[in-house]
């Protein structure tokens, strides 16, 4: 009969693939249960609040017409759900994908079922199938995986959030019009349960067979799977059902009455007793056992080759006890609330004297032990053969020898020729050579043979007296002994280790040992070699999974293997870091001594200070602690390089890793905690809180240049690298409330898995600590409260004339956040400026055009000014009037103009800033940029005047990449940047002039000061006015600006004309701030003057 599992037997192959895939299909699952959005918990009451109308469950499907008139009837919500649409629509499908799989694998197995009995496969029916051990085999793990895969999906990934995700799913994609979609079986599938994974949560009624029972499954075909499993499977209480997921029987199996009968004998407390205290004296008889094993010297290769039954059996003890120990102990396997199980539990724990750092030795001492076993077991294999050939020819050479001394020729005293004994022992030498590698039974057998053989030649020729002789009979009987020996190193061991060895039962409960490990390691950081055992024999879990998706030769391999050798190594990580977090306890120490306790020497020093200076108690601190670090970074180091699954870990580049996310961990914790700012507090806490957040930072930065030559790391490019990051994320994060579409976590460039940078609950409306900074830079030089002297770059309280701050906030700034946080800041200015704009034109376009009196005036107005460049009769009474008329619009018109305006002031603030520490710190970098910015500048106003000329193609990123390196070296002008994209609106320029001049009453000129506020109860500020205004026209085309400019220019000379000819000898102050506006119009834009005329 053809194998089961042969590539040309149709039967096996096909339940083969089914069952890799159920494999492939709960790696996924597990893989997707860490990437659910948080959203669709709907936890939090501001999410239940601004999502609850467009997140729905099952109940949707009841009215789904009802539900999305609802929708239509509110514009923002309809907005609000295409967002929510465009941000989740990419990980909806993925769960999608996995639940449809899930319903795909059962449909595919019953139809395997079917064709079984149809026929389809010649000779094959279930009956068959199930007779065959591997046939037997797969048929019951592909009913278990199904299993699973349900199970693995109640408990992670709960019933309401399942459905909420298919209900958006089904509402976001095509599905709903597919007509071959079955996205209607899926939702009767995975429907809710109503199982609850959280603690003392009420098991459902009929849970879970009424979940298994969704979709029909043969019953003849489970009966007989059942059948199978009785006869060859042993139950406990407390079992692993698949990679850790592990199950109380006491508690699954209550509502069944016989199941639970044939449970309680098991859990009468006698037998627990008996159970217990069997394997207390297990741990405590193989502890010194293992111990002895481990000893330096004494597992050696004939020990080994002659004990391995004896070790076989040590190592399958220790290995079940620990199961035993570990399941039976488990916090997770008990639930809290129930008290039976608490009795259990705790009789488990007594009984069993359990210690779980005694255990956690053992399973330490087992993997060593193991690992040791399985190695020198490898190396044997290896050699086998090369070996069994070398005693062979050793001991055929020995009998050659042998047959020639009783040959009478060889020259050895006192042997007398011996023809008989000289053909024998030629014989036996023939008889080693023919022995035959590959024949390694008949080989084994006559082996046995010759051994007796050569004990009776020397018994029966009395041999005895001559040593040499006897000698040699002893060597080739060793050489013989060792060929046997060698024979029996078959690989069956090492499959009976690897089964012996399986630990897929702990790959959760593992975690429980945490602390423990970790303890060890602070202990004795040389811990780590014996660690890494523990984690090969963890590693060995995979085998579980990977197998049948091995067999299948399936393309899903590669995906399952990094994804459970990514999660071991994830633990590994968690278990090492404590090495990274040891190291900065003690550079906290060190730092604090360098800084307040040892004073620095001088370069001169008198002889009576010596002593004073010397500072022995506090130097020895340090070195010690130095030490200490050093130490630490020996222990990680000398774990060497493992393939942990598939995934290669270096130790190196794991301390390296260790570090960073210690170091991201503690200063993204710094700037959270350190920028928080209360708005009441007066004067405001920005300056002092940026000088104590730079001297935070500068203690990490200094603690980090003085650790890097101890670990052998690069600092600096640690440090930029790391707080680039945390800033960039953060600015990422901030900048999300402004994006339509989110960039996730997952998303993100600046996060990183191994590495991940914190995130914190906001405190305030911000996100982040960027966005607090910012927003209390805008709140003190709010221009409603502020006045700004440019020349002086400074703000002045406008009621107390006192300073609040100056340009020297962003040197303070440059500081404690060094350039990325500049340029992170600046990022985040040009969103609030996108934003304000877009609320501006909103607010324009929807109220103010819409209103028809309003729209009227300002026709009027453009009548009454026709043509520009003429002069308008009465003047004063034709600007007064449409002032007057239009009033009440102007307040949230300023509002938003010098809102944006004051956020120009910061971004020329910021890019001055950066400008100045770039050609002060790398002045070759600010060169290179400036001169290429100025040569591109060039060639494309070239390409422009003459198009067969070149310039970049559409594909090629050197005009974006190189505005990155512009505006982190401030060499941009945030004034002639363009924010949104607008169209074409009408009475633009008359909107701006009629807002501009219905503000100059309210503003005075000074010599000294120029254009200020004539009342601190009707704040205006001239800057944040004018710059808001410029950046407003700049929006739009150039001829809206040239109109704009137009108007003031008849404005001027209209009123002028109006006081010559009513003889009135000043300019009146409307007049000089028009002036003015023109005058720093021109300045601001760098536009020729005669723009002005």
């Amino acid at each position: 009969m053809v194998d089961f599992l042969a590539e040309n037997n149709l039967c096996g192959q096909a339940i083969l693939r089914i069952v890799s895939r159920g494999n492939a299909i709960i790696a996924e699952l597990l893989r997707l249960s860490d990437f659910i959005p948080a959203v669709f918990r709907l936890k939090d009451k501001s999410d239940q609040q601004k999502y609850g109308d467009i997140i729905c469950d099952f109940s949707y499907f009841k009215g789904p017409e009802y539900y999305e008139s609802k929708l239509e009837a509110k514009p923002d919500l309809q907005d609000l759900d295409e967002e929510f649409r465009e941000n989740n629509i990419e990980i909806l499908s993925r769960f999608y994908l996995a639940f449809e799989s899930v319903h795909k694998y059962i449909v595919d197995l019953i139809r395997y079922l079917d064709d079984l009995n149809e026929g389809v496969y010649i000779q094959q029916t279930l009956e068959t199938v199930l007779l065959n051990e591997d046939g037997k085999q797969l048929l019951c793990e592909a009913l278990y995986l199904y299993g699973v895969m349900l199970l693995v999906i109640d408990q992670k990934i709960e019933g309401e959030v399942r459905e909420r995700m298919l209900v958006s799913y089904y509402r976001y994609s095509a599905a709903r019009s597919s007509a071959d979609s079955n996205l209607d079986d899926i939702c009767k599938l995975l429907r809710s349960t109503g199982y609850s994974s959280h603690a003392g949560a009420k098991r459902p009624p009929n849970y879970p067979e009424s979940y298994f029972q969704r979709v029909p499954i043969s019953p003849t075909f489970i009966s007989m799977v059942i059948g199978r499993l009785r006869s060859d499977d042993i139950y406990n209480q407390v079992i692993s059902i698949y990679m850790g997921i592990t199950v109380n029987l006491v508690e699954a199996w209550e509502p069944y009455k016989a199941a639970k009968t044939a449970l309680n004998y098991t859990l009468d407390p006698a037998n627990i007793k008996e159970q217990a205290c069997r394997y207390a004296a297990s741990v405590e008889s193989l502890r010194p056992q293992v111990q002895q094993l481990l000893k330096e010297g004494f597992l050696r290769e004939e020990i080994v080759l002659d004990n391995i039954p004896k070790l076989l059996n040590c190592l399958r003890d220790c290995n079940v006890a620990i199961r035993w120990l570990m399941l039976h102990t488990a916090e997770s396997a008990y639930d809290p609330n129930n008290k039976r199980l608490r009795q259990i539990k705790d009789q488990a724990i007594n009984d069993s004297k359990y210690n779980p750092k005694i255990l956690f030795q053992l399973l330490l001492d087992t993997a060593q032990f193991e690992f040791i076993l399985k190695e020198m077991f490898k190396q044997m294999l290896v050699e086998k053969q090369l070996k069994w050939e070398s005693y062979k020819k050793e001991g055929s050479e020995r009998m050659t020898e042998l047959a020639e001394v009783f040959s009478g020729v060889k020259p050895l005293t006192r042997v007398e020729k011996n023809e008989n004994l000289q053909a024998w022992f030629r014989e036996i030498s023939k008889q080693i050579e023919s022995l035959n590698y590959e024949d390694s039974t008949a080989a084994g057998r006559k082996t046995v043979q010759l051994i007796q053989a050569l004990v009776e030649v020397q018994e029966f020729h009395q041999l005895e007296s001559n040593l040499q002789v006897c000698q040699f009979l002893a060597d080739t009987r060793k050489f013989l002994h060792q060929m046997i020996r060698t024979i029996n190193i078959k690989e069956e061991v090492l499959i009976t280790m690897q089964i012996v060895g399986d630990l897929s039962y702990a790959w959760q409960l593992i975690d429980s040992f945490t602390s423990i490990m970790q303890e060890s390691i602070r202990a004795s950081p040389s811990m780590v070699t014996k660690l890494r055992a523990t984690f090969l024999k963890l590693a060995s879990a995979l085998d579980l999974p990977l197998m049948r998706i091995n067999q299948a030769n399936s393309p899903d391999l590669l995906s399952v293997s990094q994804f459970y050798s990514g999660e071991l190594v994830a633990y590994v990580r968690k278990v090492l870091q404590i090495i990274p977090e040891s190291m900065f306890t003690s550079l906290a120490k060190i730092i604090k001594l360098q800084i307040h306790d040892i004073m620095e020497v001088p370069t001169r020093l008198d002889k009576d200070k010596l002593k004073e200076y010397a500072q022995l108690g506090a130097r020895y601190e340090v070195a010690k602690l130095t030490h200490a670090i050093s130490i630490f970074t020996e222990g990680i180091l000398m774990m060497k390089t493992t393939l942990v699954g598939i995934i290669k870990v270096d130790p190196k580049q794991l301390l390296e890793d260790g570090i960073r996310k210690e170091l991201v961990k503690r200063v993204a914790y710094s700037l959270h905690k350190g920028l928080i700012f209360n708005p009441k507090a007066k004067p405001s806490e920005l300056m002092p809180k940026l000088k104590e957040m730079a001297a935070t930072m500068d203690g990490f930065y200094r603690s980090f240049e003085y650790i890097q030559d101890y670990v052998s790391i690069y600092g600096l490019k640690i440090w930029q690298e790391e707080v680039s990051r945390i800033i960039n994320y953060n600015v990422e994060q901030e900048c999300n409330s402004f994006l339509r579409t989110k960039i996730q976590d997952w998303q993100s460039i600046h996060q990183s898995t191994h590495i991940p940078i914190p995130k914190y609950p906001p405190v305030d409306e911000s996100a982040t600590f960027i966005g607090r900074l910012c927003r209390e830079i805008l709140r003190i030089t709010d221009p409603k409260a502020t006045s700004y002297i440019d020349q002086l770059n400074t703000w002045y309280d406008m009621r107390t004339h006192q300073e609040v701050t100056n340009n020297r906030l962003f040197t303070e700034i440059q500081d404690t956040l060094g350039t990325f946080g500049l340029n992170g800041l600046d990022r985040l200015l040009c969103f609030m400026i996108v934003k304000e704009l877009q609320n501006f034109l909103t607010v324009l376009q929807k109220t103010i055009l819409k209103d028809k009196a309003i729209v009227d005036i300002f026709k009027a107005l453009l009548n009454a000014v026709n043509p520009v460049k003429g002069i308008v009769a009465t003047a004063s009474k034709v600007y007064t009037s449409a002032i007057a008329k239009t009033q009440k619009i102007w307040p949230a018109y300023l509002e938003s103009i010098m809102k944006v305006g004051q956020m120009q002031i910061l971004r020329l603030q910021i890019a001055n800033e950066l400008n100045y520490s770039c050609k002060f710190d790398s002045k070759h970098l600010a060169a290179a940029l400036e001169n290429l910015n100025k040569s591109l500048l060039a060639d494309i106003e070239a390409h422009y005047q003459d198009p067969s000329l070149p310039y970049p193609k559409e594909d090629n990123t050197l005009l974006y990449e190189i505005t990155a390196y512009l505006e982190a070296a401030g060499i941009h002008d945030p004034l002639n940047k363009i924010y949104i994209t607008t169209k074409r609106l009408p009475y633009f320029p008359i909107v701006n002039f009629l807002f501009l001049i219905a503000q100059l009453p309210k503003l005075q000129y000074s010599k000294n000061q120029g254009m200020t506020c004539r009342r601190a109860a009707d704040p205006v500020d001239w800057v944040p006015l004018v710059l808001g205004l410029l950046t407003l026209l700049k929006q739009f085309h150039s001829r809206y600006t040239e109109q704009f400019l137009a108007l003031i220019g008849q404005f001027i000379r209209s009123i002028m004309e109006q006081c010559t000819s009513q003889k009135i000898p000043d300019m009146p102050s409307d007049v000089v701030g028009a002036l003015m506006l023109l005058e720093d119009y021109v300045r601001y834009t760098k536009l020729p003057r005669k723009v002005r005329s």
